[in-house]
């Protein structure tokens, strides 16, 4: 995407030494171009096989001039034995003909942008097969995802492709269509030197589709893992579970899943490919519904944070392993208060415990914190909710805006379930400074930043901490533990976490 030949000579340089296979030149970012110099230079120092892309404003691209001179620029590519060149369907027809008689080295991809929707499997399909009678040698489509749902038609016909095919599905809900493709038969995937810099919305590093996904080891019998939530980019997950994966030779990858409607998620992906979720912000009470079954605990919290599909049935399972990393990281920082003294009975028995919200996590913790023996009060934003989940643990309930006043006793423990405090709004707290002398122990489920404004205050106040990655770090133990069946490999993701 360079202004310049001289930066594109530079970056294809740097996408080789970065594990690149092929390198896309968009013609159209250059300030200024001169075909037949240019393109000689850039084909006669390529360190990578060359894709030339001189994309039109018409298709979502930059140029905005003579169509050609557009087309010559692409033929003359083709004549200086350029690799692949891609021109788009709405010309193809004319272009091919243009060329038909002579012999290239060069692969023709016809493409398709659709920059508004995913259209149906027919469409696409017929799409497909228009494509394909242009006498390209590769069909390109690149459509936009409205919902992650959309992403399956584009794997569907991939799949039953009878020649080579690349399909993306662009935006933040589409990211899957550029990791999986590798799993689904895609002939190949586009990723970015820089983060940020994208030639099409929705695209992920070079690094990270090589590191984080390792995407040249997915194949068609890859089982898919993932972090449905919403927001869901700042997860550390697919960080964690994809070394794990790596460690012990699992034949797994774990990816972002930006879902709005997870019965509809659950009821696209129900194949056997797609066997393990995690579940965040805001969907897990959603998942208590959308499960078969439910082991007994989650359904006692009423919320549910992982999700496993019973290989040999199908069925969805839920569970919540949110409370047992929450719980035993408080128990270990009250024990740490009273010089490590272990006894049967938990710290938190007859404490004072307020939760701040009343949502998934808050669930976890208020049921928690009860079954070892602690009194609990739930502190929301709407006192309703607040209300209703006392009743249900057995407990009392506050407005939010009251408890900066609550403060009944001395030795009080305050637990953040809300995503108050999470980056981007890291000046945000839940609670002023002032009510926090009142507690001796403060945690915040919030894990980025590992340090939100309300733990800083805490201890400046003179309170034991525990920060949202004990908690992150105990639920995800159990995750792996449900994914796998193997143990948790507890020192690799402390170590990951720890240096994120």
């Amino acid at each position: 995407m360079a202004e310049s030949v001289e930066k594109m000579k530079l970056d294809a340089t740097k996408a080789r030494d970065s594990g690149a296979d092929v390198l896309e030149i968009r013609l159209d970012s250059l300030n200024t171009f001169d075909p037949s110099p240019d393109l000689k230079t850039l084909i006669q120092h390529r360190p990578l096989p060359l894709l030339f892309t001189y994309r039109p404003k018409w298709e979502g691209g930059m140029y905005d001039g003579d169509e050609d001179r557009r087309l010559d620029a692409l033929r003359l590519a083709m004549e200086l034995g350029a690799d692949y060149i891609d021109v788009e369907l709405q010309v193809s027809h004319q272009f091919i003909d243009s060329i038909r008689g002579k012999s290239f080295k060069t692969k023709v991809i016809v493409s398709s942008h659709n920059y508004q929707l995913t259209p149906s499997v027919e469409d696409l399909g017929n799409l497909a097969a228009r494509i394909q009678a242009t006498g390209a040698d590769i069909v390109k489509i690149a459509t936009t995802a409205l919902d992650i749902a959309d992403v399956a038609r584009m794997f569907q016909i991939m799949v039953h492709s009878q020649v080579p095919f690349i399909g993306l599905v662009m935006g933040d809900r589409g990211l899957i269509s550029r990791i999986l493709c590798a799993k689904f038969g895609g002939y190949l995937t586009f990723g970015t030197l820089e983060s940020g810099v994208v030639s099409a919305p929705g695209q992920p590093t070079l690094k990270d589709l090589l590191y984080l996904y390792d995407l040249r080891q997915l194949g068609p019998d890859t089982k898919v893992y993932g972090i449905i939530g919403k927001p869901v980019g700042h997860s550390k997950s697919p960080k964690l579970f994809n070394a794990a994966f790596k460690s012990v030779g699992f034949d797994g990858v774990y990816v972002f899943l930006l879902v709005d409607d997870l019965a509809n998620f659950l009821w696209t992906y129900s194949s056997t490919d797609f066997v393990g979720f995690s579940v965040t912000i805001p969907h897990k009470e959603a998942a208590l519904n959308c499960c078969d079954e439910v082991d007994p605990v989650a359904k006692s919290i009423g919320a549910v944070n992982c999700i496993i599909r019973r290989p040999t049935d199908g069925k969805l399972i839920g569970y919540n392993t949110d409370y047992v990393g929450a719980i035993s990281a408080i128990e270990d920082g009250l024990r740490g208060k009273q010089n490590g003294s272990s006894t049967a009975v938990s710290p938190l028995a007859g404490k004072l415990f307020v939760v701040i919200g009343a949502g998934g996590a808050g669930k976890a913790l208020a049921y928690g914190a009860k079954e070892k023996g602690a009194r609990v009060v739930i502190a929301n934003r709407t006192y309703d909710r607040a209300r209703e989940l006392a009743d249900v643990i057995g407990g009392d309930a506050l407005a939010l805006a009251d408890l900066v006043n609550y403060h009944p006793e001395a030795d009080m423990i305050l637990a953040n379930t809300t995503s108050i405090g999470m980056q981007p709004k890291v000046d945000e707290t839940p609670i002023s400074k002032s009510a926090l002398k009142y507690y001796s122990l403060v945690f915040d489920a919030v894990y980025t930043p590992k340090m939100t404004r309300l733990l800083k205050e805490a201890e400046e106040s003179g309170a034991t901490i525990v920060t949202g990655l004990e908690m992150f770090l105990g639920q995800a133990y159990g995750q792996y533990e449900n994914f796998t069946g193997l143990p948790a490999p507890k020192e690799l993701f402390r170590k990951i976490v720890e240096n994120y």
